[in-house]
């Protein structure tokens, strides 16, 4: 990040008041007030609950020179297009108008802020789902079609299987515009994408989990597996290089 952007936001937001008066723990999220810049991110501070692996940063975004809030569910994160703006003060008002419903929405789920496209479409109410595992190859079902997260440009989370020490998963989204269902892996946090769960309904995505969700849920753990013991050979590497240099 340039030296004048770090001093720009520095001076908008030193003495911010809104920021300095907010409270320690709000809906089961406690306050972290560190500063954090990495590449074009200036975080100012961010609600966390590791728990429940989920957090909101709200920061300032040097490519578009807006602030932001990023939400983190899990290993995905997404910004919150209705905070996007330029101007602090405009920042602020949307903060103290909106911010807390996104906190209580974290917390416990809001069926208020699901469109009525997924209600209608049946995936909450969807009987299969009741059948899906609770863990699968060492994967966590982190969330579960009876309660899909709403994330961005129209798509849900409608199935997430976490293995949080390996920061990976396999995730079934719900897009309402193309009205579709589709599938992403994450391998160490990087997304690895195919189209064999791309269904139109839920009664062609079930024959597809049933088919191929096992064997690509053990696929990305082989991959993650072998991705750690790299990296585990590189530190170890380095090790080595160091006490022979010393």
């Amino acid at each position: 990040m340039k030296e004048e952007t770090i001093a720009k936001v520095k001076e908008e937001t030193d003495n911010w008041a809104y920021m300095q008066n907010l409270p320690a723990s709000w809906h089961g999220f406690t306050l972290d007030r560190g500063v954090h810049i990495e590449k074009d991110m200036y975080d100012l501070y961010r609600y966390y609950n590791d728990a429940e692996h989920k957090s909101v940063t709200i920061y300032f975004h040097e490519e578009t020179h807006e602030y932001k809030v990023r939400l983190k569910i899990g290993l995905i994160e997404f910004c919150r297009i209705e905070f996007i703006t330029a101007k602090l003060t405009v920042f602020e008002d949307l903060l103290i108008k909106q911010f807390e419903q996104v906190l209580m929405d974290m917390e416990s789920f809001n069926i208020n802020s699901i469109s009525s496209i997924v209600i209608d479409k049946g995936i909450m109410e969807w009987e299969d789902a009741k059948d899906l595992p609770a863990n699968a190859e060492g994967f966590l079902l982190f969330i579960r079609p009876q309660e899909p997260v709403k994330i961005n440009n129209g798509s849900y989370i409608v199935i997430d299987y976490v293995d949080f020490a390996l920061e990976s998963s396999f995730t079934v989204y719900y897009n309402i515009y193309r009205d579709e269902f589709f599938a992403e892996a994450r391998i160490w946090n990087i997304p690895d994408v195919n189209y064999d769960f791309d269904s139109a309904d839920l009664a062609e995505l079930k024959a597809k989990l049933q088919a191929k969700m096992l064997p690509r849920l053990k696929q990305v753990r082989n991959l993650a597996e072998q991705e750690a013991v790299k990296r585990q050979q590189k530190v170890q590497a380095k090790e080595d290089l160091k006490h022979d240099s010393d």
